[in-house]
């Protein structure tokens, strides 16, 4: 069974091309549209790994991110935060939350499939 990785923007068209770049290393996607839909989705759907943007609606990456880690079930699960927040305050943040990783956008498919497979083989 292919692994597979959730993907969580609110942005339809990095949804696609960070799918598209999963698919093409044969991993499954899960999508989803923000923090809640992602927790949601997580209650019933196994993954591999979480990529989440930061600044979206309803719930946001950095909550999401401390979500699952709060969560025993999840706490374990490998999160690459991709978003276009560069500041230093926003990566530490992000990475003392618990994220394993943090992209900065624009990024490329070769990056984001490297990652990945930091994580996930």
């Amino acid at each position: 069974m292919p692994k597979s990785v959730m993907v969580v923007d609110d942005s339809d068209s990095i949804r696609k091309f960070v799918m598209f770049a999963l698919r093409a290393r044969g991993f499954g996607v899960v999508l989803a549209q923000d923090g809640l839909d992602a927790l949601e989705k997580l209650a019933h759907t196994e993954v591999d790994l979480v990529i989440t943007d930061l600044n979206m609606p309803k719930l946001d990456g950095f909550s999401l991110v401390q979500a699952i880690r709060d969560d025993a079930r999840l706490q374990n699960l490998p999160i690459i935060i991709l978003s276009s927040l560069s500041s230093e305050e926003d990566v530490q943040r992000g990475l003392q939350l618990g994220a394993n990783a943090y992209l900065v956008k624009p990024f490329d498919q070769k990056r984001i499939q490297y990652e990945v497979a930091k994580f996930v083989n």
